[in-house]
């Protein structure tokens, strides 16, 4: 009902969003000869803000159309190279002629990044996969929202995220690389547990894991803190609910992006709440330069997607309240996940120092579980001064964060041959 009643406000709201934005063009217009008054400018930037905070955040683009290399231009096409009903493998294809004319011309480490399913886009991490352009294949997890995909394609749980995992590390090729920012690393680590197990080829060469609840009993947050005090039955009346028509997956039960919106933005409500108040007043004073952050910013932030039923609430579970991993607990399709079984995968995890969505240790923990692993092929590192985000964007992590990781990346990265890495789109996949 809420999501049916969320739908209704939207549409609801359609005729005064179209009047503040007819409003906001008058008022900012240069054939009006008071657009440039204190008046017109207040009432312009009043037009905009309301149609920027009621209006629909749609998917964002990735917008990476080129990188520099040595000082050089190189053109970059993202392509699909994997797809399943639930994701899309992505890779950014780099153009290999301005890449020799860049005098790149060695074969770079093929990586996966796997992107959280946790309530944003995947495109939330296009500054992490900027920074990993110039010296890496890169290839990222672009999940589905799940209000897109028919109830006829089934569920989608814990599970089948670690089965996706694995088939598209096998996509790329023997002895790629794995980088997990936050909520995959679980799942990340246990897909790396079963393919060592069975000595699968494609099992990664290295494993970073960043911000990530891989033990959210250390160091617990007031996001770990809920997700554990709360019964789970809480988590299954509250925070579920059904997609509405006219959406692809009218019928489907998830727990809608727009619920966990609300509920990180009420966590620091007077931070927004100030944020759009500066937005405000730099348009009543024409700061141009500091409203375009401030839509930059809130374009990507409130760009958000639906979580399948039965993923979310497995999370709850197996994560936040049973613990399974780090307990020696975790059964997927009824093998025991050993995470000592691990013993040629290296292993670097990443953490911030002010990270208030994962504490401190909760990442760390990998290292423990990975008792098989030699510690030569063991790195953690904290990083001063971040929070969450932090970790895996902004200034500090591609000026210290992204070196280290590269350098451990280079280090692990065993000799390919050029016909190891994926040179052809391959479409296709699926459970399993």
């Amino acid at each position: 009902m809420l999501y049916a009643m969320h739908e209704a406000a939207y549409y609801a709201s359609g005729p005064w969003r179209t009047l503040a934005r007819a409003a906001r063009d008058f008022w900012s217009s240069p054939v009006n000869p008071a657009a440039d008054s204190h008046l017109g400018r207040t009432i312009s930037a009043g037009a905009d803000l309301f149609s920027s905070v009621t209006r629909r955040y749609g998917k964002p683009d990735w917008n990476i159309n080129s990188i520099e290399v040595n000082g050089h231009p190189v053109r970059v096409r993202p392509t699909t190279v994997w797809e399943s009903p639930w994701c899309k493998l992505v890779q950014f294809d780099r153009d290999m002629a301005d890449m020799r004319r860049a005098g790149h011309r060695e074969l770079d480490p093929a990586i996966l990044i796997v992107a959280p399913l946790s309530g944003h886009y995947a495109t939330l991490l296009r500054g992490t996969v900027e920074a990993f352009l110039p010296d890496h294949a890169v290839f990222i997890t672009d999940w589905t929202n799940a209000r897109e995909v028919s109830v006829l394609e089934g569920g989608f749980d814990f599970h089948d995220y670690v089965d996706h995992v694995r088939e598209m590390l096998r996509a790329l090729g023997p002895r790629p690389h794995v980088l997990a920012v936050c909520q995959p690393g679980p799942a990340v680590l246990t897909a790396a547990a079963l393919m060592s197990e069975d000595n699968d080829p494609s099992r990664p060469a290295s494993m970073t894991i960043m911000g990530s609840p891989i033990d959210a009993r250390l160091s617990p947050t007031v996001t770990n803190k809920l997700a554990e005090e709360r019964p789970f039955t809480w988590f299954q009346k509250q925070m579920i609910y059904t997609v509405p028509p006219p959406y692809v997956g009218a019928g489907r039960k998830v727990y809608p992006g727009f619920v966990q919106l609300y509920s990180f933005m009420s966590m620091n409500a007077d931070k927004h709440k100030e944020a759009h108040k500066r937005y405000f007043e730099d348009l009543v004073k024409g700061d141009g330069d500091s409203a375009d952050k401030h839509r930059e910013f809130y374009d990507e932030y409130l760009s958000v997607l639906d979580l399948p039923e039965e993923f979310y609430l497995q999370t709850i579970d197996i994560v936040f309240q049973k613990h399974a991993l780090p307990k020696g607990e975790l059964y997927h399709r009824g093998r025991l996940v050993d995470c000592s079984k691990i013993t040629d995968i290296a292993l670097l995890t990443v953490e911030g120092e002010h990270d208030d969505i994962s504490g401190i240790g909760q990442t760390q923990a990998a290292h423990k579980l990975c008792s098989g692993l030699p510690d030569e092929m063991k790195v953690d590192y904290i990083q001063p001064g971040v929070g969450h985000y932090g970790v895996f964007n902004g200034r500090r992590f591609k000026s210290e964060i992204y070196p280290r990781v590269k350098d451990f990346t280079y280090r692990w990265d065993p000799p390919m041959q050029p016909q190891a890495r994926p040179a052809l789109t391959v479409v296709g996949g699926g459970k399993g």
